[in-house]
């Protein structure tokens, strides 16, 4: 349940960025990288975040 709240968060981010980008007037393609970039950034954060530790 934590890695979809954390994911969704992580998207609300996204788009509010890339609307600010937007308004900013940058480049759709590189609003395009950037939020790419940024989901993949955003799973590898929330799988190391709520990933289950072996016992050891």
């Amino acid at each position: 349940m934590s890695f979809g709240l954390y994911i969704v968060g992580f998207i609300v981010l996204i788009v509010g960025l890339a609307y600010g980008a937007h308004l900013a007037h940058v480049p759709n393609q590189w609003i395009g990288v950037g939020a790419i970039v940024l989901v993949g950034l955003g799973i590898l954060k929330a799988v190391t975040h709520t990933r289950q530790r072996d016992p050891t």
